[in-house]
């Protein structure tokens, strides 16, 4: 009975195959460009101003979506024991960025997007260390302008949210904190 089965997909394929039809996962003409750009965001962590850097990039379908990856680390030091000058937090995380474009092409634009991912975060507290993943979620806005074909910049901003930090000096609370960021973006839109 599966030989059965296995004839019949054999011919259906080669019978489109014969008629010079071209099998797709995706019809239809798909245009495609990928970016990366740098992105500083500004932040709280543990209630204090903070900076991430980082950066994006992936593969621009029909102009109007991406899909890619990012990530972002905490470029500051903070205190969390009083005993200055430390770096008593570090921070980072990456993972899926997916992304939509509105009206690509327009001189100003709206773009929405969002990150799923994960990251690690260490803390040092009177020399004693504690280290342990996070997940992290990400969801934002941005306004785009196109200097030139190739190179856009934007302002937005959105909502980090940070899960299963079970540190004795931070809590999820913490780690998670509305952001603004400056996004520069290389490439073929």
């Amino acid at each position: 009975m599966r030989s059965t089965g296995l004839v019949m997909i054999l011919i259906a394929a080669a019978t489109g195959a014969a008629l010079g039809q071209e099998q797709t996962l995706i019809t239809g003409g798909v245009e495609s460009g990928g970016m990366g750009a740098p992105v500083v965001k500004f932040t709280q962590v543990s209630n204090e101003f903070s900076v991430m850097l980082g950066g994006r990039g992936g593969w621009i379908i029909n102009h109007t979506f991406l899909i890619g990856g990012g990530g972002y680390g905490l470029a500051n030091d903070i205190d969390l024991d009083g005993l200055q000058p430390r770096r008593d937090v570090e921070f980072g995380y990456g993972g899926l960025d997916v992304e939509y474009i509105n009206s690509s092409n327009s001189l100003i634009h709206f773009t929405v997007q969002a990150l799923v991912g994960g990251g690690g975060l260490t803390t040092r507290v009177r020399g004693i260390y504690e280290s342990e993943a996070v997940f992290v979620l990400e969801g934002g806005a941005n306004l785009m302008l196109n200097v030139t074909p190739y190179f856009r910049m934007g302002i937005g901003g959105g909502y980090r949210w940070v899960t299963d930090v079970n540190i004795a000096a931070l809590s999820s609370a913490d780690m998670s904190a509305p952001y603004g960021a400056l996004t520069f973006k290389f490439g073929k839109f």
